[in-house]
């Protein structure tokens, strides 16, 4: 459960656990890591870590600092830092993050957005870019 390949979670690291035969009906809300291994319907959201277990199943609108994903979340996720796809993740809905990295086998059934950390400015070079692709 704390084994995420390179990754070591020990409980101490862990504020909240929901385990395997737990069910979660609501809106579930943290600061700290959270690790899901059992069910989520509603919400969730904490503004650190979330690991989500290969067995683990979450409906719900997910908001997270990074997201460590083996199983498989139903709804529109938000990152704000870096998700992490395994090849068992299951996202059905909208991913938006600023770092993403997915393993072969991990599926992605939505709209992926990449979260810039600066707008892109119109340069100089990108605004005679646009004039000479209008002017064709």
């Amino acid at each position: 459960m704390f084994n995420n390949d390179n990754e070591t979670m020990s409980p101490s690291d862990t504020d909240t656990i929901i385990g395997a035969s737990v069910k979660v009906d609501g809106n579930f809300k943290s600061d700290g890591n959270v690790v899901v291994e059992g069910m989520v319907q509603g919400s969730l959201k904490t503004k650190s870590n979330l690991t989500v277990g290969g067995s683990a199943k979450i409906k719900a609108e997910v908001e997270v600092n990074n997201l460590f994903l083996s199983g498989e979340i139903k709804g529109n996720v938000k990152v704000t830092e870096k998700a992490e796809l395994k090849s068992t993740a299951r996202i059905l809905g909208n991913l938006e993050t600023k770092s993403l990295s997915v393993e072969e086998g991990a599926i992605i059934n939505g709209k992926c957005t990449m979260i810039a950390e600066e707008p892109i400015a119109d340069t100089k070079e990108n605004k005679e870019n646009k004039k000479s692709s209008h002017s064709k």
